[in-house]
């Protein structure tokens, strides 16, 4: 602060004191301040606390917690109802024309927020982000107060399902709580909203059009810049453009275009995420507010039934994931969500849907670094067709369908959306539903193509009978062997589905085993493993089929789906278990859905090995999942019967367009008379895609168990 600032802060003290804090340390544009830590918790269960004395004041009984936060763990982890969270926290440093704002990464479900004693705003929905101006009301030293209600209704979103059931739950927990992050944004008094990013093919290189919303509390007429920088995945600056803007109060949509001559694409393999920063600048290019997005370079399209990325025809597979853990519910830690989608990068995944809710942004930004295609989806579960004719639950499904596509649209990993799951699609109500979202859509991300997951394809008597005639493509939740009926019956359905839309690309939504219907718990993972082992080769066997995902990563806690009688568990469902242990079907599917096939062959000579041949084979696209294979390498490791390695070795692959051998030689001096070869097929990024295990004297090669 320079001398005369302080003057000028001493001379108007006592006038201004609840605003002394202004004379701080003027606003760095876009600074954030993080609210993770320091809250107090306590629930309301009968709501007779005094609701106008806690927005104002801490009440007595709370409880010491940080956030993200679920009160569903440990005692009350069958809570439903009302929580308080309470926090005082001292104003961030700013100038007198800066704004604040709270922000709210989810709370679960409905909450009610003051600060100062003043209610600032409410939101509904347990999933998206959500802010408020809370410049007017700061004091040097303030005090927040959110109320949460985590108790479904018939027209919540997730509300009571089971296409209309009484009092039905939903397949997954009911976590109330802040559960994901609280953090102040401190900008100028004219900041940036968001930016909508869109990329097309233009001659030679790609066009980047970028639409800036920006809002503004300065006059009209007020002269600003805007400066927009495409940083490409080695952070360097590749396209700049810069706007002078006069402001005309309010909300204001500013387009900008940049070109990109020869960038990196974005693909399954080759993920390039670039980022875009926005700077609007003031007088003197004073900084305003600054803001970021990934984005990538992609085209995405549907074509004669097939799914095409940047040109190249692929075939995806993948599994779903709850964000649901025993230690921390929905109120994941970045620390679970990475262990855990390592893990799927494990099991090949390249297509999530991801589940019936949208994600954790950190999610987001995992796949758009990791290639994996998703397909978000808005908790529309099981709905009946009177639910999906309320007019409240379509304005309230319209809200989270816009809040998750202005959230989240620029990520290149975003392939389509979905609206919902399992509901009466086929009715009229169902029909008119989807007309309503798609237009909707079709206003905020005309690009990208819409659908739901449909349980009930199979069992149409015409296609007119369902909104998935309008679909972009369909999904297909198919339980056969369990829920739909005998494994039997795949095929006629499957089948029956090609009669019916035979213009239209089908991704398997859902598949899989539920553990309830196995006779015994042992059985469960055996069925699961007969299951994928039996229906894979029949999804593959269908050209139309553009990818298919299992249902699910891990067990998950739910109030449905479990033995009569029980409302509280686990459902057994995934390939590891709510602790993340393995189950063998994790081998399995980790198997099945590798994008090539090993062979590993011994060179003998007098009786011993004396050498090696492998091949690696690209999947062909009669087989799921198949994709182009683009800079991935073959490694080799040769042990002795004492587990010492004697030789190792590695091949960069390039495009894998046809089979490559590869061969060796077998050390003379390695003792004894045993060997074996483990061979890892690696990403570019470097995680394994496929490996083998094969041993001398043993004839063949069989699938490694190792996990690298």
């Amino acid at each position: 602060m320079n001398p005369v600032s302080r003057v000028v802060c001493a001379a108007l003290w006592p006038a201004l004191a609840v605003l002394a804090f202004l004379c701080a340390t003027p606003v760095v544009a876009a600074t954030r301040t993080d609210l993770d830590h320091g809250w107090q918790f306590r629930p309301d269960p009968d709501e007779f606390g005094d609701f106008f004395a806690w927005q104002s004041k801490l009440p007595a009984g709370t409880e010491s917690v940080n956030v993200p936060h679920t009160w569903n763990i440990g005692r009350l982890h069958d809570y439903m109802g009302v929580g308080w969270y309470f926090r005082s926290f001292e104003a961030p440093a700013h100038d007198a024309q800066a704004h604040v704002r709270v922000n709210f990464g989810a709370t679960f479900y409905q909450a009610r927020v003051w600060l100062n004693g003043v209610e600032i705003g409410s939101h509904e929905g347990g999933f998206t982000a959500y802010s408020f101006d809370i410049t007017p009301l700061l004091h040097a030293t303030n005090y927040l107060a959110v109320r949460i209600d985590n108790r479904p209704t018939a027209s919540t979103i997730p509300g009571y399902g089971a296409r209309g059931m009484p009092l039905a739950w939903y397949d997954w927990w009911t976590y109330g709580g802040v559960v994901r992050d609280v953090w102040l944004s401190t900008s100028g008094p004219s900041w940036v909203v968001r930016q909508n990013i869109r990329t097309d093919i233009s001659g030679d290189g790609w066009q980047l059009n970028d639409r800036v919303l920006l809002h503004s509390a300065q006059p009209i007429g007020t002269a600003v810049r805007l400066r927009v920088s495409a940083m490409d995945p080695d952070n360097r600056v590749v396209a700049s453009a810069t706007q002078a803007i006069v402001l005309s109060g309010g909300d204001q949509e500013i387009p900008l275009s940049l070109s990109l001559t020869k960038p990196r694409l974005w693909s399954i393999d080759q993920p390039n995420v670039y980022r875009m920063n926005v700077e609007l600048l003031g007088e003197g290019d004073a900084a305003l507010d600054t803001h970021s997005d990934n984005f990538g370079l992609r085209k995405i399209v549907i074509s004669d039934r097939h799914l095409l990325i940047n040109g190249e025809r692929v075939r995806l597979t993948g599994i779903a994931r709850h964000e649901d853990s025993p230690a921390e519910g929905l109120a994941e830690s970045q620390v679970t969500m990475r262990r855990d989608y390592d893990e799927l990068k494990l099991l090949n995944t390249t297509l999530s849907r991801p589940v019936h809710y949208p994600q954790n942004p950190f999610i987001l930004d995992y796949a758009d670094r990791h290639g994996i295609l998703l397909i978000p989806e808005i908790p529309i579960w099981q709905f009946s067709e009177a639910q999906l004719a309320d007019p409240k639950v379509l304005a309230l499904a319209q809200q989270q369908m816009r809040e998750v596509i202005e959230q989240s649209a620029n990520h290149p990993s975003i392939f389509a959306w979905s609206v919902a799951n399992e509901s009466a699609m086929h009715s009229g109500a169902g029909v008119a539903y989807f007309r309503a979202m798609r237009k909707l859509i079709r206003e905020l991300d005309p690009e990208r193509p819409v659908s739901f997951a449909d349980d009930n394809l199979g069992k149409l008597a015409n296609a007119n009978q369902t909104a998935a005639s309008e679909a972009d493509f369909l999904m297909m939740n198919q339980y056969y062997g369990s829920w739909h009926g005998p494994s039997e019956a795949l095929a006629p359905a499957l089948d029956r589905v090609n009669e019916l839309f035979p213009t239209k690309m089908v991704i398997i939504s859902e598949m899989g085993y539920p553990g309830l219907f196995a006779s015994n718990p042992a059985d469960a993972d055996p069925a699961r493993i007969r299951v994928l082992e039996q229906q894979m080769p029949m999804l593959a066997a269908r050209d139309w089929i553009g990818g298919a995902m299992m249902w699910c990563y891990q067990d998950y806690k739910s109030r449905r789906n479990l033995a009569p009688g029980l409302v509280e568990g686990f459902v057994e469902h995934g390939v590891v278990d709510e602790a993340r242990h393995h189950k063998p079907s994790f081998a399995v599917w980790q198997r099945l859905n590798a994008p090539a096939h090993l062979d590993a062959r011994w060179v003998e000579k007098a009786g011993a090995a004396t050498g090696f041949v492998l091949t690696v084979t690209a999947n062909s696209a009669r087989e799921l999942p198949s994709y182009p294979l683009h800079d991935y390498q073959l490694s080799w490791k040769l042990l002795d019967e004492h587990g010492d390695v004697t030789l190792t070795g590695s091949r960069a692959l390039g495009d894998l367009h046809s089979p490559e051998s590869v061969t060796g030689t077998v050390p003379r001096d390695a003792g004894g008379s045993k060997r074996k070869l483990i061979v890892t097929l690696l990403r570019p990024g470097g995680m394994v895609a496929a490996d083998l295990a094969a041993s001398w004297p043993l004839a063949g090669a069989v699938p490694s168990t190792d996990t690298h």
